[in-house]
């Protein structure tokens, strides 16, 4: 079978393919014959070696969000489970033809969910759920979403909807993705690459922001929880910018609060709850509740294309590798 690595850390070029036996799968695990694979921005930072918080040894392997059938079971898995259409998020080795993943963690595709939809269900839909959560949004309170033309931020924005916002900021870096923003459903767009943005955030939200998502970190993360109105919450769920600031304490004695999020320590810390939020969230899928476009389905034989999709930062929607 086709399987993508990268043997030295660099541009899109050094992903390789090559060509390995099919793995068998371990206790717990099983084999999934791709469909598509979800491409996540995060790998593009992780190959190029782009900060000490994206930090990998060689030679590397993408994540992704696997879309596929099970044909093959390890020992403590079901037999009859053969056959079922699910995703998940495999770590290593996602970019193949066929993947293995853990049985405890598989998401099934509801009957003719398309592959871009699908391929939501084991990251980006879950963590956009949860961090609303995590942040206890309530009813008429006022959120700001940071990169809310992203996947993740895009859904958020919907959820948030969903969840009774009464009033929903997002923010973005070109006029084009704060349109789509507001097309999904936020009340207000702000450029976050503007000097004054935090002024035409308070011009929207004069007594503060509720609830701020940050995956960004660095200056936006610092100036949004100057932003918090009094009980506020920033949940901070990753840092593109690869500047981790420091949060001065002073900063959160204005009743302001700060919490991070990572989808593999939730669903350890509270499986039930994990797992029964991915089904919640596959009907909202299957009823077009939510919806993510397609930007590019690509062959996996030209994964770097892939990348360089996800590295162009003006394009807005999901990026499938096609095995």
């Amino acid at each position: 079978m086709r399987r993508v690595r990268y043997f030295e850390y660099g541009g899109p070029e050094v992903l390789t393919v090559e060509e390995v036996d099919r793995p068998e799968p371990g206790r717990g695990q099983v084999r999934l014959r791709a469909e598509a694979i979800g491409a996540n921005y995060v790998d593009t930072k992780i190959r190029s070696n782009a900060g000490s918080i994206f930090v990998r040894p060689l030679p590397g392997s993408p994540t992704g969000d696997v879309v596929g059938t099970i044909d093959a079971v390890g020992p403590g898995v079901d037999p009859a489970r053969r056959g079922e259409r699910v995703t998940a998020l495999v770590d290593p080795h996602a970019y193949a033809e066929f993947a293995l993943a853990d049985a405890a963690w598989l998401a099934p595709v509801p009957d003719g969910l398309e592959p871009v939809l699908a391929s939501l269900l084991s990251t980006a839909a879950p963590v956009a759920l949860r961090l609303l959560r995590q942040g206890r949004l309530a009813p008429g309170e006022t959120v700001m979403i940071h990169s809310a033309a992203g996947i993740i931020g895009g859904l958020a924005v919907q959820l948030a909807r969903m969840l009774g916002a009464g009033t929903v900021i997002a923010t973005s870096g070109t006029g084009d993705k704060l349109a789509h923003a507001r097309g999904l459903g936020a009340d207000a767009g702000v450029d976050y690459t503007d000097d004054d943005w935090p002024e035409q955030v308070r011009a929207v939200a004069p007594g503060g922001v509720d609830l701020v998502l940050d995956a960004v970190g660095g200056d936006i993360l610092s100036r949004s929880i100057d932003l918090l109105a009094p009980m506020g919450r920033a949940v901070v769920y990753g840092a593109a910018s690869g500047d981790l600031v420091s949060v001065p304490i002073r900063s959160l004695f204005g009743l302001r609060a700060v919490t991070g999020f990572s989808l593999l320590a939730w669903r350890a810390a509270r499986p039930a709850q994990a797992r029964a939020e991915m089904t919640e969230l596959a009907r909202h899928l299957a009823d077009g509740r939510l919806r993510v476009g397609l930007k590019a389905a690509v062959p996996l034989t030209e994964a770097a294309q892939a990348h360089r999709l996800l590295e162009d930062r003006s394009s807005i929607g999901r990026v499938l590798l096609v095995p």
